[in-house]
């Protein structure tokens, strides 16, 4: 009786101490699917001095920042926690104002390089024959996507694109890409009106 009862002591600490080796190995953070409709365009609304097309899944709002100006706006995508910060500036054939804001978009945009791994700046065409400056950074920035546009004498634009997450953008590139597209298609579709 006594060997029995050691037997069983024995079995039982084994049992335990084998339950106790097996390896545990942790799940990595997963991420939400993005289930991203197709593309539907509005146009703005008559009360700023441009306009342009924008998404129907979007919110259009008066810019919220504490240094906002008039015909400053946001766009919002409030599923991706994403703004489209649109800023405006009238030039009145200033090329001094002309200057000082290209300085100024091109400072917010350096503002990135100490988080950025890249910082691709390209001049192009849109079609409507205006020409738009567009900054894509990588890296672990908090806009990764920004647009200017001016016509040098009177009208000048400037778009950026914020997440409202913390900053993971391998995570975030599905959202990254759809919005870029929607902001190609405002930069194609701008026009500015008659002051």
């Amino acid at each position: 009786m006594i060997l029995s009862r050691s037997l069983l002591l024995v079995m039982i600490s084994a049992a335990t101490f084998s339950a106790c080796q097996t390896e545990y190995t942790p799940k990595p953070k997963g991420y939400n699917r993005l289930v991203l409709p197709p593309p539907i365009y509005q146009v703005t609304p008559d009360s700023l001095p441009y306009f342009f097309k924008y998404s129907t899944y979007a919110l259009l709002k008066n810019d919220t920042s504490w240094v906002r100006e008039k015909h400053w706006v946001e766009i919002t995508y409030p599923e991706l926690k994403a703004t489209i910060h649109i800023t405006y500036k009238q030039l009145g054939g200033s090329e001094k104002l002309l200057k000082e804001y290209l300085n100024d978009a091109y400072v917010l945009t350096a503002k990135h390089q100490i988080k950025a791994y890249a910082i691709d700046e390209s001049i192009t065409k849109t079609e409507s024959g205006k020409v738009a400056v567009i900054a894509e950074i990588d890296g672990e920035v908090p806009s990764q996507f920004q647009v200017t546009m001016t016509d040098s004498s009177k009208n000048f634009f400037r778009a950026a694109l914020y997440f409202n997450v913390k900053v993971q953008n391998d995570s975030l590139r599905p959202a990254i890409e759809y919005v870029k597209k929607d902001m190609m298609e405002m930069i194609n579709t701008l026009e500015w009106k008659d002051n």
